[in-house]
């Protein structure tokens, strides 16, 4: 998610819950800790080729079955730069498959991009985010191997303003208010696509009259499911049983399940709300629920777009102030009904989505399946992406049937309804409990200081309190993670929290304060992190854990004292990792949001490509007074820079199909900041050839680009 579109106040924890820095004052002795057995997985990744062993699935590759590692990438890091264009190793082509604006019907128009174009739920949204790729048959049925046909589901996260309107900015009416056409593209740009794509005669392209093609926006009707349907704070006019809601907003990261469907994740959603009404007229523990999500007596934050300004009831839903005498006369709880995954079917365009609440509601920024494996849980794994959140889990109660693998929708209710969901403390000596927010356990009762949770669904709603409440540890804005599938470790970035100050000190798992290149105050963590960890006895299930931080963000040129921990230099340096994913043979793949990078060379945003090890690959080290357990130190041979994007853009959301031939990767927000008159990017330009810059006059738009190597091969190797 872009750093520019964050809110610049999205702390809204203030529960006082131990940080890492008194829990590490007793660390124990790291390599203590780790001696045992982990070190193992670290030399079977780097001698020659590991064979994965997690079995099942894996979270790479577009559903492939895991492969073999490889011991060396085979890539000429890509050097940092500030042109216009994505810029490729030697031997790779790329070209964009799908942009802002391209129509999903065989009825609608080429897109005129000057902001005039109609038909906006029949056209690709805006801001490319997660994706997903699904192997599509001949037939049109699941085909989890095929790599020249599939389903791509794309997410849709926010609307770029400056280009999207006809004059580039929102307009209103004589009285103020918003003009309804203006609201519905953007309520359509918001969402998720779901498009067929295959590798034709002239290469990789879109059907555009598919029947797959789908759109779910802001007005799609939803399913709740799980704990929190029915629950009394969902109650709303549209659903008065508090059972159904209509759309998903700021879908940011994704996920996908073991029976083929696709998972949205909904992240800022909750500055999209107005509310002005007196804190009187709702409860103590409504204003309590209300003000740990960011929406207080004014909620209004930076993605409000005054939606509720148009006539009707699917605007006005956006104004939640308290009006009448009951919750299913007004709209107070609709932001109770945003905050969730949410389950698509890509295979059927007439299915309903469904709003998993028994994942937890919070500021999801995605959810990643950990190995699945006959006759155990199913698990996930969620980062809240603000300051100072947490890291969340997720187990199914119900053991994995391989039966279910074609069950789609009807699996979600199984696995995803009912289950056990925990949230990350981590202790002194290295290791970690998952501590379960479950009702009636851990002071999770009617009687909680905090907000009186009275069931399992007020735990569904309010996750972010009932994490407060048992003690979870802050984190820096955990953003992106990812199972690797050769060792069924977890990576999660911790993109950077330049919120940290004195009162806000250092701690273990994020043991960086200090100044930014270029900027003379303390800051925090400006260049962020990614920390992993591995499940005690390799059992996805497991309540406890030990965990190291693989890698830090730092220009190459910075103080390795403080900055640069992991020695990075210019062929792999980079700021803020964001999206993370493994592919099906274990390699890494880290993209990055931080406008231009600076430090040893400004730079557009960028992918990188990595081996990763294993935790426990490195050692103690202290960094400033902060005592921390890192990672082998990064080299060119095990983390390269792969591709740098188009000015303004943020890189993020990739996938590959089975074969590792075809890489899909997104392109989000080209020449954010800029203005019709005065536009930063161009690209990608109609020649619709990624590699070439843009063109003067044509605006900018947010696309999905198609990856492949000149000779055939293997991406990466």
């Amino acid at each position: 998610m872009s750093d520019t579109l964050h809110s610049a106040d999205d702390n809204s924890n203030r529960s006082g819950n131990t940080t890492f820095e008194s829990i590490l004052q007793q660390r124990l002795a790291r390599r203590d800790v780790l001696r045992g057995g982990l070190s193992v997985a670290a030399t079977s990744m780097f001698g020659g080729f590991a064979l994965v062993g997690c079995g099942g699935s894996s979270n790479g590759g577009g559903g492939g079955d895991p492969v073999a590692t490889p011991d060396a990438l085979g890539f000429s890091a890509v050097p940092k730069n500030l042109s216009d264009r994505v810029t490729l190793p030697a031997g790779y082509s790329a070209r964009a498959l799908y942009a802002f604006g391209d129509p999903i019907s065989a009825t609608v128009s080429d897109f005129s991009n000057d902001g005039t174009d109609g038909d906006s739920a029949l056209r690709a949204g805006d801001q490319h985010d997660g994706m997903y790729y699904f192997g599509l048959s001949d037939s049109g049925t699941a085909d989890h191997n095929n790599s020249s046909r599939g389903l791509l589901c794309i997410n849709h996260e926010q609307v770029l303003d400056d280009y999207i309107h006809a004059n580039g900015q929102r307009n209103v009416d004589a009285n103020g208010n918003r003009l309804a056409a203006e609201v519905v593209k953007e309520m359509n740009a918001h969402g998720v696509s779901v498009i067929e794509v295959r590798d034709g005669a002239s290469g990789w392209e879109y059907v555009q009259d598919s029947s797959f093609n789908r759109r779910v926006t802001a007005f799609t009707n939803m399913n709740i499911t799980g704990p929190a349907r029915g629950n009394a704070r969902l109650t709303t006019p549209y659903s008065s049983g508090g059972t159904r809601t209509r759309g998903t907003l700021n879908n940011c990261g994704h996920g996908y399940t073991p029976w083929g469907t696709y998972l949205t994740c909904e992240e800022n959603w909750f500055s999209y709300f107005r509310r002005d009404d007196d804190m009187a007229q709702r409860s103590l523990a409504d204003n309590a629920l209300f003000a740990r999500y960011g929406m207080g007596p004014d909620s209004r934050g930076f993605s409000y777009r005054d939606w509720d300004t148009v006539s009707g009831d699917v605007y006005t839903r956006f104004d939640i102030t308290v009006k009448a005498a009951s919750a299913a006369a007004d709209y107070r709880n609709e932001p109770n009904t945003f905050g969730y995954i949410v389950e698509i079917d890509p295979y059927s365009a007439t299915s309903t989505p469904q709003k998993r609440t028994a994942l937890g509601r919070f500021v999801h920024e995605g959810a990643w399946v950990g190995p699945v494996r006959a006759g155990q849980p199913i698990v996930y794994y969620m980062g809240c992406d603000s300051r100072f959140e947490y890291i969340y889990k997720y187990v199914s109660n119900a053991n994995w049937d391989p039966a279910d693998a074609v069950a789609g929708l009807t699996a979600g209710d199984k696995y995803l309804d009912d289950g056990k969901l925990y949230v990350a403390r981590f202790n002194a000596d290295g290791s970690g409990d998952w501590i379960e927010l479950g009702f009636g356990l851990n002071g999770l009762n009617a009687d909680n200081s905090l907000f009186p949770f009275t069931n399992q669904g007020d735990i569904c709603v309010a996750t972010r309190l009932a994490a407060d409440a048992v003690g979870a540890t802050q984190m820096d804005r955990p953003e992106w993670g990812a199972v690797n599938p050769v060792n069924g470790e977890v990576y999660m970035t911790l993109t950077n929290n330049t919120a940290r100050t004195a009162v806000d000190a250092t701690d273990a798992a994020n043991p960086r304060n200090y100044a930014r290149s270029g900027t003379g105050a303390t800051n925090g963590n400006p260049n962020g992190h990614t920390i992993r960890w591995r499940e005690d006895g390799d059992n996805v299930g497991a309540t406890s854990f030990t965990w190291d931080i693989y890698l830090f963000g730092a220009p190459a040129n910075a103080d390795p004292s403080l900055a640069n921990v992991s020695g990075l230099t210019d062929d792999n340096d980079h700021s803020s990792p964001d999206g993370l994913w493994f592919d099906n043979r274990g390699v890494l793949w880290i993209q990055t949001d931080d406008g231009e990078f600076p430090g040893a060379g400004r730079s557009n945003n960028q992918m990188l490509a990595a081996l990763p090890g294993s935790v426990g690959d490195g050692g103690p080290r202290t960094i400033g007074s902060q005592a921390t357990v890192v990672g082998a130190p990064a080299t060119p041979d095990t983390v390269r820079r792969f591709l740098v994007g188009p000015v303004g853009c943020e890189i993020t959301g990739v996938d590959m199909t089975p074969d590792n031939r075809t890489m899909f990767v997104n392109v989000q927000h080209p020449g954010e900041g800029g203005s019709l008159d005065e536009p930063r990017s161009t690209w990608p330009s109609n020649s619709r050839n990624a590699l070439v810059s843009g063109e003067t006059g044509n605006r900018p738009r947010s696309a999905t680009i198609v990856i492949t190597r000149d000779d055939g091969g293997e991406i990466g190797l």
